[in-house]
């Protein structure tokens, strides 16, 4: 079972998702601003037995907004965040997954629905975290060098900072390269749903990686109607 942070102005939102998320076994904390959610995942650190597994934090917060707030979470502690949102415009989406939120949840939302995301968003950071035990696995073509177990990317002989999402996708497309990979399967491997996932999401993250790699961003190639294929002899 999880220790979810619900960080929310919105009392109704987090009594509904509070509601959801104890009837499966979860436990909840809520903070009403984005000050106090900081606050609380400094004080509920991880590694400590009462460590927050995910938050689910809203944009649209007083003292703090969700991004800023994000951001300083992001400077102490990689857990997983989920962001809520009333607008669901692209430049929202790209600003969270550049300071690293693992997904991202337009309102009104189903309670359902974002118990599944919780679901799949902690399966996938922790299946991630056991591999990360593996043996080192380097790959290298031509300007572009990847260690995969250490979450390294190099072009150009430069380091590329990406957020984790990124780098997941960027690894599996890596993985799979010369192979047409559709939008469900990448949703599903990726973020470990389908049904639920957004092609938007999916989209936008292709955006970001690209733009990370630079000069080796036409790699990435988009496959009309199917999906995307990593292109690399």
């Amino acid at each position: 079972m999880y220790h979810i942070l619900v960080a929310d102005d919105e009392e109704q939102i987090r009594r509904i998702i509070r509601k959801y998320a104890e009837f499966e076994g979860h436990t909840v904390t809520e903070a009403k601003d984005g000050m106090e959610a900081v606050t609380l995942c400094r004080s509920h650190s991880q590694g400590s037995p009462d460590a927050f597994d995910i938050v689910i934090i809203d944009i649209m917060m007083p003292e703090l907004d969700g991004f800023s707030a994000c951001r300083e979470i992001r400077k102490t502690s990689n857990v997983p965040i989920i962001m809520l949102s009333a607008r669901g415009e692209e430049y929202d989406k790209i600003n969270g997954f550049e300071l690293g939120v693992d997904d991202y949840v337009v309102k009104p939302f189903s309670p359902k629905e974002l118990m599944l995301r919780i679901d799949a968003v902690l399966k996938r950071a922790r299946g991630g975290a056991s591999a990360s035990s593996n043996a080192n696995e380097v790959i290298e073509l031509g300007r572009l060098r990847a260690d995969i177990t250490a979450r390294i990317v190099y072009v150009d002989g430069k380091r590329v900072d990406m957020s984790p999402k990124e780098y997941d996708l960027f690894f599996y497309m890596l993985k799979n390269r010369n192979i047409a990979l559709t939008r469900e399967r990448l949703i599903s491997e990726v973020w470990g749903y389908d049904f639920y996932g957004d092609d938007r999401t999916l989209d936008t993250h292709i955006k970001l990686l690209r733009r990370s790699l630079g000069p080796c961003a036409d790699y990435i190639v988009t496959l009309r109607g199917v999906g995307y294929r990593f292109e690399a002899n």
